[in-house]
């Protein structure tokens, strides 16, 4: 892991695809909460377990030029970068009621122009990201050329070793690797490739409040960089 001016930079696994820590990655963190807090949560799509709600301009112009730094210094990305969606996210989902598709790794999206962010507005520390590897293929991402394969050999794992029981993946399972965590830190986020598997790394024991100010409260940002 490589440390500059508040920023770390960790390799993913034997891909060494980059992700970026950030501590003290909003200036008005405080001010997100009290937002966060005044905001109506719904369902969104099948992969996160809990509420969201749309994050208004003003965050992202408090966290831009930070992003802007990020993807200009680190991702070497000089013609463009907008974020797509930004969302408040609360995981109010308990273990026992969640899907499929939530109780395994997931990417993003498969381009190569595509990053997603992280951003920890909990005060408790409720638990971090987990980046994984699926074993069966060795893939840590999933690019346009994987997402075939990707899908057929994880459908083949199903019917070798069974669907995971309800539950939140904490560390190696039969069908998947983890290869690094990012620890949860107040107004630390974390930046990374959008292809990358990755999961909540939840701890053991912590309330599954809908509640923005009891909850597991993060951002969940989409960009596209180039």
């Amino acid at each position: 892991m490589e440390k500059r001016c508040g920023i770390e930079i960790l390799e993913i696994g034997s891909e060494r695809n980059l992700a970026v820590i950030v501590d003290g990655f909003a200036a008005s963190p405080e001010r997100w909460r009290s937002e966060a807090a005044q905001c109506d949560y719904q369902p969104m799509g099948d992969f996160y377990p809990g509420g969201r709600a749309p994050v208004g301009q003003a965050y992202l112009a408090d966290v831009g030029p930070t992003l802007g730094q990020v993807f200009r210094e680190i991702y070497k990305c000089r013609a463009r970068m907008s974020v797509q969606r930004a969302l408040y996210s609360i995981t109010s989902t308990a273990p026992g009621d969640l899907g499929l598709a939530q109780r395994i790794p997931h990417f993003d999206d498969t381009g190569r122009d595509r990053y997603a962010m992280v951003h920890y507005l909990a005060r408790d520390d409720m638990g971090g990201t987990a980046f994984y590897r699926q074993r069966s293929t060795g893939y840590e991402s999933v690019s346009p050329d994987r997402h075939t394969s990707y899908l057929a050999r994880l459908k083949e794992d199903f019917a070798i070793h069974g669907e995971p029981e309800p539950g939140y993946i904490v560390g190696d399972t039969p069908l998947f690797e983890q290869v690094a965590v990012v620890e949860h830190r107040y107004n630390r986020a974390v930046i990374y490739p959008a292809s990358l598997l990755h999961c909540s790394q939840l701890h053991p024991g912590i309330a599954y409040s809908p509640d923005p100010a009891l909850g597991r409260l993060t951002v969940a940002a989409f960009m596209l960089a180039s």
